[in-house]
């Protein structure tokens, strides 16, 4: 995962009806594996967030921008709001067909070598697609995840992908950075508090992990949103209050 600047969080608020959604592009996606991924559906946006699937979902790139970086690995951990489903993680080391910057190297870690002999992101599609499949995708930092897996299908499919996914980075946000600070608190020195994962965590005494793998990432995100919710939300909360 790399982490961006707060600078560089964008708001949506327009939040599509999930379940009408997928039904239309399940009729009009041309790639067997997309069709097979809308079919199993959106769930209600009404659902209690206890009774939701979630899979938390994180990717390394070889940089920031979906038009020019690729994926190179991706990490995948199924759970909901009692169990985190460890044995059930999925992590991919992906041949992103382009030079990867040494700087980049030196934070995820994964080596010219090993991308070398990793396979397409076409190969682990299916897999990856039915991981997803009826869950709502956990990510922090919606930008990264959706941009790059929709603009890589684009160019391998030439059609891309949707879904729902609630974002810590962005839930962090509504709680720590919906007042901008006051003039007083700023002359004070005060600066806005950071919502980079690993501090988001530490503000629920959740443990440090060595970050920028993306199966140690999604785990992060997964205990991170359940964090979240026991301290904010409630297991009635409806999915729709948190998803985007």
């Amino acid at each position: 995962m790399f982490y961006l600047r707060p600078d560089d969080i964008r708001q949506n608020t327009e939040v599509p009806e999930w379940q009408t959604l997928f039904g239309d592009l399940a009729r009009h996606a041309r790639d067997y594996r997309l069709e097979r991924f809308y079919r199993a559906g959106a769930i209600n946006a009404d659902t209690p967030l206890a009774e939701v699937p979630f899979v938390a979902m994180d990717f390394e790139t070889t940089g920031l921008n979906p038009k020019k970086d690729a994926i190179v690995s991706i990490g995948l951990v199924p759970f909901d709001l009692q169990r985190i489903r460890c044995r059930e993680a999925k992590h991919w080391i992906l041949n992103p067909h382009r030079p990867m910057a040494e700087e980049s190297v030196v934070i995820h870690g994964i080596t010219h070598s090993e991308v070398k002999a990793a396979p397409d992101l076409l190969l682990v599609l299916d897999d990856l697609l039915t991981a997803l499949a009826g869950r709502v995708v956990v990510v922090h930092h919606r930008t990264i995840e959706r941009g790059f897996l929709d603009r890589a299908l684009k160019a391998r499919l030439n059609e891309g992908i949707v879904f729902p996914a609630v974002d810590t980075m962005e839930l962090e946000a509504r709680l720590h950075r919906s007042k901008p600070l006051g003039l007083w608190a700023r002359l004070r020195g005060k600066t806005p508090a950071s919502i980079r994962l690993a501090d988001s965590r530490s503000r629920y005494h959740l443990p440090f992990y060595h970050p920028h793998h993306a199966q140690t990432d999604a785990l992060a995100t997964a205990e991170l949103l359940q964090a979240q919710i026991a301290h904010h939300f409630s297991p009635d909360t409806p999915i729709g209050d948190l998803w985007v």
